[in-house]
């Protein structure tokens, strides 16, 4: 979660939403592919750092599915990442800060009600108070 962490701490410089993330092989423990938030510099509103992990890793990979591999990412997943990293089968997910609002993970339940499709194991609240204080630094920046 430390890489992730510094990967949000990118996009915090560069006027970003920070929200960082990673993507591990489970097997090598080799970080795959690094990203962070780039919906600004991009101007597009769907580029999450979590789908750029996942676009990153399937290139790098030449896969579809990322089986074999685990996303650290500093925000709970929108339902639109999340929805992502079920269908790109991420084995595992930990992520650190709970999103009240637009979490895809706790609130809508994206994980528990499937029955016949790939199940991400999921794991919140990892070093929580480091990526809640990022998101609230950049936030009060920004609005003053």
């Amino acid at each position: 979660m430390n890489e992730a962490i510094n990967q949000a701490q990118l996009a915090f410089e560069k006027d970003e939403v920070p929200i960082g993330g990673i993507l591990v092989d489970i097997v090598t423990n080799e970080i795959i592919a690094k990203s962070f938030n780039k919906v600004n510099k991009e101007k597009n509103a769907i580029y999450h750092c979590e789908i750029d992990l996942i676009i990153n890793a399937c290139k790098k990979l030449s896969s579809k599915y990322l089986n074999n591999l685990v996303m650290f990412v500093t925000l709970e997943p929108c339902l639109m990442c999340a929805s992502a990293i079920k269908e790109a089968h991420v084995k595992k997910l930990y992520f650190g800060a709970y999103d009240e609002k637009k979490g895809g993970i706790e609130k809508n339940k994206l994980f528990s009600n499937a029955k016949h499709s790939f199940k991400t194991e999921v794991y919140g609240g990892i070093m929580e108070k480091e990526c809640n204080n990022l998101l609230r630094e950049f936030f009060k920046k920004i609005r003053t």
